[in-house]
């Protein structure tokens, strides 16, 4: 082992090496792939945890989801389970009841605001004061709408809060009038432009810098020293704040992005697609998302959708979509080439698509024509990784690097049992799905 390089780190008892962490073997006695397979168990929790907060917001809970997360969260203390094999077993149980957690979340989300339809929005500012939504709570965002409407303020969406544009019951608000940057990760950036009040609904909170810390406001779970927290859903800050701002002109720009697709939606295409697949113009999908990172590597999925072949379809979901989703790909015979699911909670979405496709087509999800291209940056990714695991799904892409507790043994798992795949050069990759394909 190179100076200063980790085969694990476990500081979770007072046996630990040194006083500050084991790094090689646990003292307790169990060995670094055990101690990998425990810390990607906490984050598949941790994920879990993330979509059954939502679905709790809007009065969903289910008592299956809660004993796994207890059973899980025991499981990994000091001295419980030594045993790797067992800890892969619950893995693929995590992703299993990620997919029961995310469809509660899904019809917790049906049933407040409606079955999602294709909508675009806007992503300049339109005339008038403004606030900026940022996070995953829909529920926030809705008693933000309720509590701003006939005040002359503009709300706008921002990353994850994009599919809301799609839903009836948040549409319906004539002041939720577009969505302003991309990914998480520019937050600094755009709060900085845009002169805006900003309410954070849930993760990802970046620390924020002192020129707009003071427009900041958290709900929820979300905190940070020195902006203003608010318990419940009053916004009356928020919006007294907004109110007091400069407002915006007119923009001279126009660019929408287009989100809302349903999985009903995407089966009412069902028939076309067949059709489509049979006549040889549609010749693969890709599913291309999941949670972005402000990583150099990840280009590689701009880079990778931007080359497709004109005959495929790209189904994407989660804030890994903005890396692409300004492109214009177009159609085949009314079917959009690039359709945004949703939320990363709306990989659950994209299983029950996968699902219809091969039903529609007379294939196992094995046998069909797609490939599946990850990319993570934390816990809620993790779950939804061990989801499409739990499905037996195999052949999947995973980048834009690769998670750290994942140990060499632990990935030669992943490859054997599941055939998981690490990004490369895009065009390499791409070349080798329609070789294996032919």
């Amino acid at each position: 082992m190179a100076e200063n390089e980790l085969k694990m780190f476990c500081y979770q008892c007072s046996q630990a090496a040194h006083g500050s962490g084991c790094t090689v073997k646990g003292v307790c006695g169990k060995d670094s792939t055990t101690s990998h397979l425990q810390d990607n168990l906490t984050f598949a929790g941790r994920g879990i945890s993330a979509y059954a907060y939502h679905a709790r917001e809007l009065g969903h809970s289910d008592q299956q989801i809660d004993a796994f997360l207890t059973d899980a969260g025991y499981t990994v203390v000091t001295n419980v389970n030594f045993d790797p094999e067992n800890l892969l077993d619950r893995a693929v149980e995590a992703g299993r009841i990620n997919l029961e957690t995310m469809r509660l979340l899904k019809n917790a989300h049906i049933e407040a605001y409606g079955e999602p339809q294709p909508t675009t929005a806007k992503t300049t500012p339109a005339s008038g004061r403004g606030i900026i939504a940022t996070g995953h709570s829909l529920k926030a965002l809705e008693e933000l709408l309720k509590q701003t409407s006939g005040l002359g303020i503009n709300v706008y969406t921002h990353s994850e809060l994009l599919p809301a544009h799609g839903y009836p019951g948040l549409r319906k608000f004539p002041h939720l009038v577009g969505n302003l940057g991309g990914a998480w990760f520019d937050q600094k950036q755009l709060f900085s432009d845009h002169d805006m009040a900003i309410l954070v609904t849930s993760n990802c909170l970046m620390p924020p810098l002192g020129k707009y810390r003071d427009r900041m406001f958290t709900t929820g779970v979300t905190r940070m020293p020195g902006v203003c927290h608010i318990d419940g859903f009053d916004f009356s800050p928020v919006i007294e704040l907004a109110q007091s701002l400069s407002e915006y002109g007119d923009s001279d720009e126009a660019r929408d992005l287009t989100t809302g697709f349903s999985a009903s939606t995407v089966i009412s295409l069902a028939g076309q697609i067949k059709k489509l697949v049979g006549n040889g113009r549609i010749s693969r999908f890709f599913l291309v998302g999941g949670c972005d990172a402000p990583l150099h590597e990840a280009q590689y999925y701009r880079d990778f959708v931007k080359n497709l072949p004109p005959d495929s379809v790209v189904l994407t979901l989660a804030c890994g979509k903005f890396r692409f989703n300004d492109l214009d790909l177009g159609e085949i015979d009314g079917v959009p080439r690039l359709i945004d699911l949703g939320q990363c909670n709306d990989a659950i979405v994209a299983v029950d698509v996968v699902m219809s496709l091969a039903e529609t087509l007379g294939v196992s999800i094995d046998e069909l024509p797609l490939t599946i291209a990850l990319t993570w940056m934390e816990q809620k990714a993790v779950a939804i990784f061990w989801s499409l695991l739990a499905l037996d799904i195999k052949g999947i892409y995973l980048g834009p690097v690769l998670p750290a507790w994942i140990d060499e043994q632990v990935l030669s798992i992943l490859k054997e049992r599941y055939d998981v795949r690490l990004i490369g050069d895009p065009g390499s990759d791409r070349d080798m799905i329609f070789q294996e394909a032919a």
